[in-house]
């Protein structure tokens, strides 16, 4: 049976005495867990998988999954692109196009922190 760290979720090792992850002590049961944790922070697939279709130019799904750079830059590339002929809003909205699809299919699961993103 596997075990896994109270605080983060992360599977041990059998003779860890340090979670890998969070440095959480896992001396004894108390701070053990026998399935993963969720951290009660979970994030919808289907709706990130929407925005990323309707609105991923603006870099909205990355956003609300907690991926901060990767948002930004499908922002600004939609913002500053109008620039340079029009490309940037183009290349943005097929980039979170094809990351919607990807959510929903399932190919993209995990938020920022590492939760699994529920149906």
């Amino acid at each position: 049976m596997a075990k896994f760290c109270e605080k983060c979720g992360t599977e041990l090792k059998k003779d860890d005495t340090f979670c890998s992850n969070c440095g959480n002590s896992v001396n004894g049961t108390k701070a053990v867990a026998t399935s993963p944790v969720n951290s009660g922070n979970s994030k919808s697939k289907i709706a990130a998988g929407l925005l990323g279709i309707f609105l991923g130019a603006l870099g909205v799904h990355n956003f609300y999954l907690g991926y901060t750079g990767k948002a930004v830059g499908q922002l600004l590339l939609t913002l500053v692109g109008w620039i340079a002929c029009g490309l940037g809003p183009i290349a943005a909205s097929i980039w979170g196009l094809i990351e919607g699809i990807m959510i929903l299919c399932g190919s993209i699961n995990k938020d920022a922190e590492g939760n699994d993103l529920v149906d």
